[in-house]
């Protein structure tokens, strides 16, 4: 899935470490301060900060709050589970990426566990997402995923972002919602969603026919591909059924984090779960 092709044709918030830059050293980039892909999960922003806190599977490790951000929690009643720091907005704009928008709540926290495929309920929708990178979009997608009460994503522990920073804030708090199954082999990974029984679903601008016209069935995996590559062979060879998106008007490409919500909502009216 992605904005040139589709048309009409490990762990759970994985970790990426916080550290605070020495005086000599200067700002880090985002990446050098995320190299570490087994470090505590970074969250930032209101609604990713307080879903964490009110999620108890979530083990917060550090939380670092303004005075009006302290205040807005004590107001309504959001327990902090940790002694927070109190600092200046300024030292939270020093430790993040400068475009960061953290409303004065910054938090460390273990990440979450991954479920693996066995463990995966045989009814409703998961996602898996096919080597799909840009965290926003990712971030994007999971909220949608908590919109329609998607059962998992799937996704791979190499070309994919870790669920922390920019990814949370974009998922504003649905990374709390949505369990994320990593995997090592995305193709090996479908083929147990199609042995366990899954209906698997490419959506792709090559795709036999419109996704609204295909029989879907429960459990169902929507499969959505790589931002300017679309789906990989394998991928696509693997799922059991390959479908496009039909639009009317004279763009025929989306976004990809637009295209899977639309997936989602074809996927929930034919499967009558909106009425659930």
């Amino acid at each position: 899935m992605n904005d040139r092709k589709f048309g009409p044709k490990g762990r759970r918030g994985g970790g990426k470490p916080f550290k605070k830059p020495g005086k000599s050293a200067g700002r880090p980039t985002w990446r050098e301060r995320d190299s570490d892909p087994d470090g505590p999960v970074i969250l930032y922003g209101w609604h990713t900060v307080t879903m964490a806190l009110a999620n108890p599977a979530r083990q917060i490790r550090k939380l670092t709050l303004t005075e009006n951000a302290a205040r807005r929690l004590a107001d309504e009643n959001i327990e902090t589970r940790v002694p927070p720091e109190i600092v200046r907005p300024q030292e939270i704009d020093r430790l993040l990426s400068p475009d960061a928008v953290h409303q004065g709540l910054l938090a460390e926290a273990d990440p979450l566990p991954s479920p693996d495929i066995e463990d995966l309920q045989l009814d409703g929708m998961v996602l898996v997402l096919d080597q799909i990178t840009d965290p926003h979009n990712v971030g994007a997608i999971l909220r949608s995923a908590a919109a329609f009460a998607v059962k998992a994503v799937v996704t791979t522990a190499r070309h994919s972002p870790e669920a922390t920073g920019v990814l949370a804030k974009a998922a504003s708090g649905a990374l709390e919602l949505v369990p994320m199954v990593t995997v090592p082999n995305l193709a090996r990974a479908l083929t147990e969603l199609n042995e366990r029984g899954f209906l698997t679903v490419g959506l792709d601008s090559e795709g036999g026919e419109d996704l609204s016209e295909v029989t879907l069935r429960e459990p169902l995996a929507l499969v959505l591909g790589a931002e300017g590559k679309g789906l990989r062979q394998l991928t696509r060879e693997t799922c059991s059924i390959v479908a496009r998106l039909d639009m009317p008007g004279e763009i025929k490409s989306l976004n990809v984090s637009n295209a899977a919500v639309l997936s989602l909502y074809v996927g929930a009216s034919r499967l009558g779960l909106m009425k659930r």
